[in-house]
């Protein structure tokens, strides 16, 4: 059986449906979903159970013995990312109390680290394990810093000898996009937001650059098809022997502005583009290019091409977005 934290979110809900398309095992799901539609996300797999995040451990202890391997993904929607004392309870106390349950019942621990713990960007994008690589990072935000911080944690755990979860993946996840991240605006791709603008005769703006090296809308990022990032982390799951901090990108930059074309030409039109000044608020935390590498991840043994932006936008609109059923 995989648990799921945060199961009904965007990666949790597309992992999930992954493990049963591949037949791996049952599902339980951990999330709360208040008056939001993430219900939907999950309301086509066959679940063994939900389960409200305050109960987890109880049924972790009841059904030891039973986990092939414990997912978690942050309960993002519950925290606001301003509210440090709230970061650090659930991206440091909850992550650290989830790895040493699976530590002490031996059981594979998977969780999202971030890609965020890079910071500018200045010091490359690489998924170094050593504490002394760790040490040299500088995120930019709250939220990445206590990503930083458990992994710091984990590292030095590891180091002093100590039991660890017999395989244990920390997840640092670029720009992924895909179906069933639609209920938060906040954390959901540009693909859907430039897509809904496109059918509605609307330009979508984006951002101007402050940067002289980067054209307006230039900027760049390493964009994931979903399905890309599920077949990576089962696959990992599928071979117990690898561990350590992964990126899972494409380690192919592109920019926004190709995004936008990507959506225009899947939907037939020309496109045309507007752009909006930075807010005041993220100038200082933008970051200019984002690009994975993925030597560690090739070294490992996964040999699979990626899907390419075209074909994921493509995808994500004629399989997803224009149909009556969005869902996965």
């Amino acid at each position: 059986m995989y648990v799921i934290t945060g199961g009904a979110g965007f990666l949790g809900s597309n992992l999930a449906a992954g493990i049963e398309e591949r037949e791996m095992g049952e599902i339980t799901i951990v999330d709360r979903f208040s008056n939001d539609n993430r219900w939907r996300n999950i309301a086509k797999r066959s679940l063994r159970e939900i389960v409200f995040p305050e109960n987890v451990f109880e049924y972790l202890d009841r059904h030891a013995g039973r986990i092939d391997a414990v997912v978690h993904i942050n309960y993002t929607g519950f925290v606001q990312e301003n509210d440090v004392d709230a970061l650090i309870e659930d991206r440091i106390h909850l992550t650290w109390r989830l790895w040493s349950w699976c530590a002490h019942h031996q059981v594979p621990f998977v969780y999202d680290s971030t890609a965020g713990v890079y910071g500018d960007g200045s010091l490359g994008f690489k998924d170094d394990d050593s504490a002394e690589g760790l040490a040299k990072l500088k995120p930019l935000s709250a939220a990445a810093w206590t990503k930083l911080f458990l992994d710091r944690k984990i590292v030095d755990t590891i180091n002093r000898g100590e039991t660890v979860p017999p395989q244990w993946i920390g997840l640092r996840c670029f720009n992924l996009y895909g179906p069933n991240e639609y209920h938060g605006s906040r954390h959901q791709s540009v693909v859907p937001r430039i897509y809904n603008a496109a059918k509605n005769g609307k330009l979508f703006p984006l951002f101007k650059s402050d940067n002289p090296a980067y054209k307006d809308g230039e900027q760049m990022r390493d964009f994931m098809w979903i399905d890309d990032a599920v077949d990576i982390i089962l696959w990992m799951l599928r071979h117990p022997e690898i561990s350590g901090f992964f990126n899972i990108g494409t380690g192919q930059a592109r920019t926004y502005a190709d995004v936008l074309r990507a959506v225009y030409a899947a939907v037939g039109e020309k496109p045309e583009m507007d752009f909006m000044e930075l807010p005041a608020e993220m100038k200082e935390q933008y970051q200019y290019f984002t690009q994975a590498d993925i030597q560690k991840l090739r070294a490992a043994g996964y040999a699979k091409p990626f899907t390419s932006l075209e074909d994921g936008v493509s995808k994500y609109i004629h399989d997803y977005l224009e149909s009556a059923d969005p869902y996965r």
